[in-house]
């Protein structure tokens, strides 16, 4: 075949890849510059996505750590299901409950790393919209306790600086991801994961999981914390649809007295340093290490040497008498 004729068929396959290679690489382009050009040449704003409803009354199920959300706290040394390091479980070992009684601390809301586990809270999620646009900007969720409401902003705003100010209920921004409102929150306040005196740094960043399944609400909570935490720190927390419940303000009016008279002026409750806190790996006849909070505890391979721990426990206590 001459020259000639080949010109015009291969000019042909050309032209028919090029244009097929340009359908596949836009798709591509478009996700990764997702502030994509409108027809009239402009950056479209991105709309504030509601595709993850949570709004309404909810009440708390307890079904998961009941003795530590229902009955006000936990036993000293239990820090099971955490992944903590030797800074933590010094501060934990350290802290006493009786610090609750005085004057400075009566009157504390619940800290946003712990608010949503316990006691409760029953809390009404409501929509906040804009005063003259009227479009919806933030969820606004209220009855945790000592009124320490938290907002969500749904606008896309950014967080603020590591300089600005932290707060008890901290800094949180939401996004709807595949039918989930997800929330980071920042810039909270120095608290504490469980009221045992497992503690919580400013350093901390939480993201929240809002699922929901018709009436039923369940907050998956991943929790970093590089000051106190080995690992991210998981946790879930269930909800159920409660429309006849109006949640009041738990805590609101704190009374603040003189519980324990007898304290001199400036006394900070706490245990000595170098206190173990042996109680409750003793209580429930395990190994004092599997009550630690060590972060290879909080995975299924750890069975084993738990085994093996509690198998030697009987003579190593026949062999100590």
């Amino acid at each position: 075949m001459s020259q000639a004729l080949r010109g015009p068929a291969t000019l042909g396959r050309g032209l028919t890849a090029f244009l097929l290679l340009g359908a596949l690489v836009a798709p591509v382009v478009a996700q990764q510059n997702p502030a994509a050009t409108s027809a009239g040449g402009q950056a479209a704003a991105a709309p504030v996505q509601t595709n993850c409803d949570v709004s309404g009354e909810w009440s708390a199920r307890s079904r998961e750590d009941t003795e530590d959300r229902v009955l006000l706290g936990t036993n000293p040394g239990d820090y099971t299901g955490f992944p903590l390091n030797d800074a933590a479980r010094q501060f934990a070992d350290h802290w006493s409950a009786s610090i609750l009684s005085l004057l400075t601390q009566q009157a504390l809301p619940h800290p946003a790393q712990y608010i949503m586990r316990g006691p409760g809270p029953n809390f009404r999620m409501a929509k906040v919209t804009d005063p003259v646009s009227r479009q919806f900007v933030a969820y606004r969720l209220d009855g945790v306790y000592g009124r320490n409401d938290r907002t969500i902003w749904m606008d896309g705003r950014p967080h603020p600086p590591a300089y600005a100010e932290y707060t008890w209920d901290g800094f949180s921004t939401g996004r709807c991801e595949r039918g989930m409102l997800v929330v980071t929150t920042t810039h909270m306040k120095y608290g504490y994961h469980r009221r045992n005196g497992v503690p919580a740094s400013v350093k901390a960043t939480m993201t929240e999981y809002f699922i929901r399944h018709g009436t039923e609400l369940t907050i998956m909570q991943f929790t970093e914390d590089p000051v106190y935490l080995e690992e991210i720190l998981a946790r879930t927390t269930d909800f159920q649809l409660n429309p006849g419940q109006n949640v009041a303000a738990p805590g609101f009016g704190f009374e603040i007295a003189d519980e324990i008279a007898s304290w001199p002026e400036g006394y900070v409750p706490h245990w000595p340093l170098g206190t173990k806190q042996t109680e409750f790996a003793q209580t429930l006849g395990i190994p004092y290490e599997a009550s630690q909070g060590f972060k290879e505890a909080m995975y299924p391979e750890y069975l084993p040497k738990l085994r093996k721990m509690m198998a030697e426990m009987p003579a190593k206590q026949t062999g100590s008498r």
